[in-house]
């Protein structure tokens, strides 16, 4: 009786032992060697590994590799892992497309796609418990949850941006809830320490603000399994002029009084303060200001953390080598 193969996940994959596994196609390029052969160089990846090797023109892959393996296509590979000096690679057995019977062993598209730490589902029913118990204004309210109950489905696997901060399924969840808490803690601050503010510091637009800024990158962004890119509004428009035409919309079902509006809409637009990164007006009234800084410190945050959670070595400061093209400091060295 033939033993029966394992079915692993491709970043969990044994070296030297063949496996069944679950891969997206990320990568195909053609090339040629010294002496003018042809070959392709792949890429294979699930949500938190790829692997990346040749396929030689005298494999018996060659021909199905050139002429009907796609970039963007799930398989189900049947392979064994090798660890060479050049990194990890695949010795592919057997390869086929997915099909809908691989969901019964566990295929889910997702596996294959970086993803928040976080369910997206459970990141999803925070925010909209956070906007129902917290902003106060009742029209305000309505028309917070109907957007992200209308755009529910897209929300849960939006990134927050296509490649510098929270740029993976569930990311715009993670990165907007965390925005929003920030803005609570805030708003309530400083509406203690400045109790004679003229207007007072409204609490339910700072609230809602943090939880809209980013909601045009429904139609900025255009997410798919290899690559998130920019849609035509998304090139020519951005995400701030987006997000209000969102609000807008949104305000003929459920109206808000006109200044509630206009300050709503400024916050969408004033959010990343500079013309140089998209705003056409800066914060010009306190709750912008917080939703800006909430929003900037948030994503610079997770920068940072990625930085030093991917920097490899163990000096005292990163390599200069990341998105900020600066270095960033460690720890002391260890004592002699």
């Amino acid at each position: 009786m033939a033993t029966k193969v394992p079915l692993r996940a491709l970043s969990e994959l044994p070296c030297d032992q063949e496996c069944d596994t679950f891969a997206l196609l990320s990568r195909k390029e053609e090339s040629t060697t010294r002496d003018g052969k042809p070959y392709w160089m792949v890429t294979f990846r699930d949500a938190s590994m790829e692997f990346t090797f040749p396929i030689w023109c005298d494999s018996p892959l060659a021909a199905v590799c050139r002429d009907e393996w796609a970039v963007g296509v799930f398989y189900k590979l049947r392979a064994v892992r090798r660890d060479t000096r050049y990194g990890p690679q695949l010795e592919i057995r057997r390869i086929r497309e997915v099909i809908e019977q691989d969901r019964q062993d566990g295929f889910d598209p997702l596996m294959c796609l970086p993803q928040s730490r976080h369910p997206p589902e459970q990141l999803y029913r925070e925010l909209l418990d956070l906007a129902r118990k917290e902003i106060a204004n009742e029209n305000l309210r309505t028309l917070v949850t109907a957007i992200l109950e209308e755009f529910r489905e897209a929300l849960l696997t939006l990134p927050a941006a296509r490649t510098h901060h929270h740029a993976y399924v569930g990311g715009w969840l993670e990165h907007t809830l965390s925005v929003a808490q920030t803005c609570i803690f805030l708003a309530d601050k400083y509406r203690q320490l400045y109790p004679d503010l003229n207007p007072p510091l409204d609490r339910d637009l700072v609230i809602a603000g943090g939880i809209l800024h980013d909601i045009g990158k429904l139609r900025e962004l255009r997410f798919s399994p290899i690559a998130t890119e920019y849609s035509e509004e998304g090139a020519l428009l951005g995400h701030l002029l987006l997000g209000r035409d969102i609000v807008r919309e949104f305000a003929t079902r459920v109206p808000l009084c006109s200044e509630t509006q206009l300050r709503l809409e400024h916050l969408i637009i004033a959010h990343q303060r500079l013309p140089e990164w998209g705003s056409p007006k800066p914060p010009m009234t306190p709750e912008a200001l917080i939703v800006h800084y909430a929003d900037d410190l948030d994503a610079k945050f997770h920068i940072y953390a990625q930085i030093l959670c991917t920097d490899s070595g163990d000096a005292s400061l990163t390599s200069e080598r990341n998105i900020l093209r600066q270095r960033l400091f460690r720890h002391l060295p260890p004592s002699p």
